[in-house]
């Protein structure tokens, strides 16, 4: 049951049709979509432990993180409206016990916070300063263009946080996959999995999900690409599964199926 919360004017309290969770948001700021879904998935969590979500948004990866792991995150997000949403989202699944939503700069935040973490997460601004509409909402600027540290202070950012055998990943675009390999590499990140998503089965990849190793050995898995929609324009099984977890993805399969008949 989700706990009562104050929303500002314009904000709404959406459900994430998972877990009986909820999240806040916000036409006026960028909301949450399939990329951080995909990464709140992909990540390897432990069981315990501590992990750090970086450009939290509105905290949507902490929150789907919680239906996996017991362990406690952290999350920083550098805009303070999206940061206070994310902290209400938080109180409103009465999850304080588990997240933390820190207002902040990630290129300072690392600082009294090494080694700390098992795992970080990061859903990154995809496009360098400069490029783009420029005249877009503030907001919306900020959480896809890096004005606020580029892709070298993200990464980084992840590695002073992560502990050695510790786990970083990424999502992002796959234009930019050799800049972020080789970034990842000279902060001692060693790339072990990539995974390229693909709208449509004879569509190119337009994101790609990636996981490191602080102080790895080269050796890296291409896991089978994902697909989002099927030929009848329905997500494939998989994002079902993704999105609503394993009962209720059958389910709406199922409906699906009968509709067709």
């Amino acid at each position: 049951m989700v706990n009562e919360v104050e929303l500002e004017p314009n904000e709404r309290l959406d459900d994430l049709l998972t877990h009986e969770l909820y999240i806040i948001q916000s036409r006026e700021v960028f909301s949450f979509s399939m990329d951080a879904v995909l990464l709140a998935r992909f990540a390897a969590v432990p069981p315990r432990g501590k992990i750090i979500d970086l450009c939290t948004g509105n905290g949507v990866i902490p929150l789907l993180l919680t239906t996996r792991t017991k362990a406690a995150i952290d999350a920083v997000e550098i805009q303070p409206r999206l940061a206070d949403m994310a902290k209400r989202s938080v109180e409103a699944n009465g999850l304080t016990e588990q997240i933390k939503i820190y207002e902040g700069d990630l290129r300072e935040f690392h600082k009294q916070r090494q080694g700390m973490y098992d795992v970080v997460t990061v859903n990154p601004p995809y496009m360098p300063a400069g490029s783009g509409d420029q005249n877009e909402n503030e907001h919306y600027a900020m959480a896809r263009h890096e004005r606020n540290g580029t892709l070298e202070n993200i990464v980084g950012a992840c590695a002073r946080l992560v502990r050695t055998g510790g786990r970083v990943a990424m999502v992002h675009r796959p234009s930019r996959l050799v800049e972020i390999m080789e970034t990842m590499r000279k902060w001692k990140l060693e790339p072990k999995r990539i995974r390229f998503v693909h709208p449509h089965k004879d569509a190119e990849a337009n994101m790609v999900l990636i996981e490191a190793l602080r102080d790895g050995k080269p050796d890296i898995k291409l896991l089978p690409p994902l697909i989002v929609y099927n030929e009848q324009r329905q997500y494939n099984e998989e994002l079902m599964r993704i999105y609503y977890g394993d009962k209720a993805a059958g389910a709406a399969m199922a409906e699906a199926r009968n509709t067709e008949k």
